[in-house]
């Protein structure tokens, strides 16, 4: 083929027709030349970089294009952030605040417990000051809760509490604590028995809804045991308990194929004290932040609602920052 080439191109020399040299001579370059490039590919996208705390991170940008779909609350007890944050008794704790997002200056609203999960679940304290037991007509929160305003949107609510001996029971025993279980405090949840033993329900069922998408509820409360939250037992315990169950809500469906939020937080400090920590992780959670920006249960309360849409419950978190520069 190449001979026959020079072979035209000689003829053409002879008969003076040089477009027809140009033309041969392009020709030549065209096929016995280096290949043209090819056009550049997209880039594949690099394996996503295991986490130290049991799940792969998502890319931000596919996880802030989807909708919020999940939000899981873990809820701690009775220590200051600084007896978590860089307390080598909880590695797994500390190793999920450096791969997520923690804030810093994050702050209960009063003492002692119960008025801090009526406010991360109302919008307000209610004038309760003391961890009263339901039934009981001083303690109860009339006004408006997150479950009511979850129904009203058309999304699904669970609360889960360990150790509680079946569902909706408002009786304390060794480890589990009522006023650690704040739905049992509003009578719009507890009024229909039926509607409270569906919604309020021992931890033992949380691994099965855990298990598909579209069992887990949009929304899940989850309050430890005595021992588990730290209340009780060491620091270590309950960091342990973490380490436990926290890999696998971060490797559910729910939060590697939807974009979901898992919170662990504590409900107070100690009297000379009161900020605690709180960590953002999972697909909807920013990584590697840490927020000195101040904020309070109101704020996570008002997060959650100004992600979804829903209306403040209280004046308490329509004035709280919500905390979305932790997102992604």
């Amino acid at each position: 083929m190449a001979g026959s080439r020079l072979a035209m191109i000689l003829r053409a020399v002879l008969a003076g027709s040089w477009a027809a040299i140009a033309l041969l001579l392009t020709g030549c370059v065209g096929s016995t030349g280096s290949p043209p490039t090819p056009a550049a590919s997209p880039t594949a996208a690099s394996a996503p970089a295991t986490g130290t705390v049991g799940r792969p991170s998502p890319t931000p940008t596919a996880a802030a294009a989807a909708p919020l779909q999940h939000v899981v609350i873990i809820v701690e007890e009775n220590k200051p952030a600084t007896e978590i944050l860089g307390n080598p008794a909880a590695p797994y704790l500390n190793a999920l605040s450096r791969q997520y997002a923690t804030a810093t200056r994050y702050s209960a609203v009063a003492h002692p417990s119960l008025p801090n999960y009526l406010a991360l679940t109302s919008g307000t304290t209610a004038g309760i000051t003391t961890d009263c037991n339901p039934p009981g007509g001083s303690c109860l929160v009339t006004g408006p809760n997150i479950a009511q305003s979850l129904d009203r949107s058309g999304r699904t609510w669970k609360m889960y509490a360990e150790s509680m001996p079946g569902p909706c029971q408002t009786g304390n025993t060794t480890l589990y604590a009522v006023k650690h279980n704040p739905f049992l405090y509003f009578p719009s949840v507890t009024g229909d028995a039926a509607y409270c033993a569906s919604h309020v329900v021992p931890f033992t069922r949380f691994a099965a809804d855990l298990a598909s998408s579209a069992s887990i509820p949009n929304y899940s409360f989850i309050s430890p045991n005595l021992c588990s939250d730290m209340h009780d037992c060491s620091v270590a315990t309950g960091d342990a308990w973490l380490a436990a169950t926290v890999p696998g809500i971060l490797r559910s469906p729910a939060f590697t194929q939807q974009r979901s939020l898992l919170v662990v937080t504590f409900d107070e400090g100690d009297s000379s004290d009161n900020v605690v920590a709180c960590i953002f992780a999972g697909s909807a959670a920013a990584v590697h932040v840490s927020s000195s920006t101040p904020y309070t249960h109101y704020s996570l309360l008002r997060t959650i609602e100004s992600t979804w849409s829903l209306a403040p419950l209280t004046a308490n978190d329509a004035n709280a920052q919500p905390m979305t520069p932790m997102l992604r």
